[in-house]
Order: C-alpha cells, then sequence, then structure tokens
C-alpha cells in the first residue's frame, strides 16, 4: 500500500526554491509534495506562484514547520536559525542548504536529536561526499580544498570588505584567504558551505584545511579536494554552471536537492 506524500515546505524562494518547487509542481519527485512556500513578501509569493500549475500557501516559518513533513531552507546565512529552530522543534526535517550554518552548533543537533527532527546536508555542489564518508570509517588523514571563485563573486565577503581588498583589478590568481574551514567561514560565511558539507563529512571544520581564491580568468567556481586515508588517496574537482536564476548559486546545487527527494522513496537507492 502506497502511503501518503511526503508534505514538502521551502523557506525561500530564490534559484534553489525555485528549482525545486517546480520540479515538485511538476509531478517529477514521486512521493512528495509542495505544499507551502515561505517568501520575502506576499507580492513576491504571488509572482511565484503565477508560475506553479498548483498554487500554494505563503506561509511563516512557525506555520511552515508545523504543516509540513520537510522543510528546504534556502535563505541568506543571517536567516537561517530563524527557519532551523522551529523546524527542528516541530521534530520535522531540515534540508539545510546554508551548510556553513551549522559549524560548531552542536545545539542544533542536539534540539534535532531530542525532538524527533532530523538535519539533512545534500551534496550541493560538492561531489564525492560518500567517499569522504567511507573513508570517515576508518581513519582520515588530510583533508584539503582549494575554492577557486570569478573574484566578483568574492567582493561583498565581510573579509574582502573590512580588508579593502580591490579584487577586481587583479591579473593573476591570488589565494585570498588560507586556513581551517572553521577559519574561513567567519570570513566567508556565503561561500564554503561546499566546504563546510565536505568537513562535516570528514575530518570536521577545525581539522579540514581550505583556501579561498580569487581568479580572473575562471567563468565558474571551483572546488579541488585531495584526501589522504588509511583506506585511499583521492583527489575530487569540480567546475560548477551557474543556475539560470541566480549566477552565483551552481545549478547542480538545486539539482542535488531533487536528487535526493527522489531517493527517500526509491525502491533502489545507489550511493551511501
Amino acid at each position: 500500500m502506497v502511503g501518503a506524500p511526503i508534505r514538502i515546505g521551502i523557506a525561500g524562494i530564490g534559484a534553489i526554491g525555485s528549482s525545486v518547487a517546480h520540479a515538485l509542481d511538476r509531478g517529477e519527485i514521486v512521493g512528495c509534495e509542495l505544499v507551502a512556500i515561505s517568501a520575502r513578501s506576499q507580492n513576491r509569493a504571488a509572482e511565484f506562484n503565477a508560475t506553479l500549475n498548483s498554487r500554494v500557501p505563503c506561509l511563516s516559518f512557525e506555520d511552515l514547520a508545523r504543516e509540513c513533513d520537510t522543510v528546504l531552507e534556502g535563505l541568506p546565512p543571517q536567516m537561517f536559525d530563524a527557519i532551523a529552530l522551529p523546524v527542528l522543534s516541530a521534530g520535522k526535517a531540515l534540508i539545510a542548504m546554508s551548510a556553513s550554518q551549522l559549524l560548531g552548533r552542536e545545539d542544533l543537533v542536539e534540539l534535532a536529536r531530542r525532538m524527533g527532527g532530523r538535519i539533512v546536508v545534500p551534496s550541493g555542489a560538492m561531489l564525492g561526499l560518500d567517499a569522504i564518508k567511507a573513508a570517515a570509517v576508518g581513519e582520515i588523514r588530510k583533508v584539503k580544498i582549494r575554492t577557486c571563485k570569478p573574484p566578483r563573486s568574492l567582493a561583498t565577503a565581510p573579509y574582502v570588505v573590512r580588508n579593502g581588498l580591490n579584487l577586481e583589478s587583479l591579473e593573476e590568481a591570488v589565494c585570498v584567504l588560507r586556513g581551517t574551514v572553521s577559519d574561513v567561514a567567519k570570513e566567508f560565511p556565503a561561500n564554503v558551505n561546499v566546504a563546510a558539507a565536505l568537513s562535516l563529512a570528514g575530518l570536521g571544520p577545525d581539522r579540514t584545511q581550505m583556501e579561498i581564491w580569487a581568479d580572473p580568468s575562471l567563468m565558474f567556481n571551483t572546488h579541488n579536494v585531495d584526501v589522504e586515508s588509511d583506506s585511499s588517496n583521492f583527489s575530487m574537482s569540480i567546475q560548477n554552471r551557474p543556475s539560470d536564476e541566480n549566477p552565483a548559486t551552481g545549478r547542480i546545487t538545486a539539482q542535488s536537492v531533487i536528487a535526493y527527494l527522489r531517493q527517500m522513496n526509491s525502491t533502489l537507492r545507489v550511493g551511501t
């Protein structure tokens, strides 16, 4: 007997949220149903609803948490707690796209554990998380990620603004900052979600090394990862194509959420 569909809510209808909402609306994710969204305003919600085949209500974060089984967070980093706390307090599942906001947040993990909720971090723009998790069953000795971005995508980061760095005039690639993921996340909160997910899957943010580079020759964000462990050594590289809705967000990020939702009810599941 087929059970009731999983009720999906989406907090934030930017590049990620809108793509996932449209996939749900088109019936492309079997066993899941879009039931509500949260948007910046009723006008924005109305505009977005006009693009859907079946309109859904625009709810507050608290009501979204109450009405849905699973909530996708696609918000600016500073708004993360506003949706995470009510969803986890309600014992629901949170799909967290702002992975950087989970660093050092054992309180959220404990809240989810206590209330019966879950926190899910999709692969997003990072490949190879399955391999990292498998290596972590044994001993991981070293993980390093090198993130290279066009200078314009780093121009508004707190570290760049505070130090008056003029990245737009660069003629060659420059390492803007290096350190642990924990260190870099404080200065580039909107640019380390990939590294945050990588660290949470493996050595943790205090032991995962990171470099952020501004490279004027690049059109797309590029991530290179090197891993050393007792089971295997491996390297990964990915160059992400931007989404149509927002060039700062990789197209594969929303697709990773759709892939996760599809496997929730899949008879055949491939990968860890």
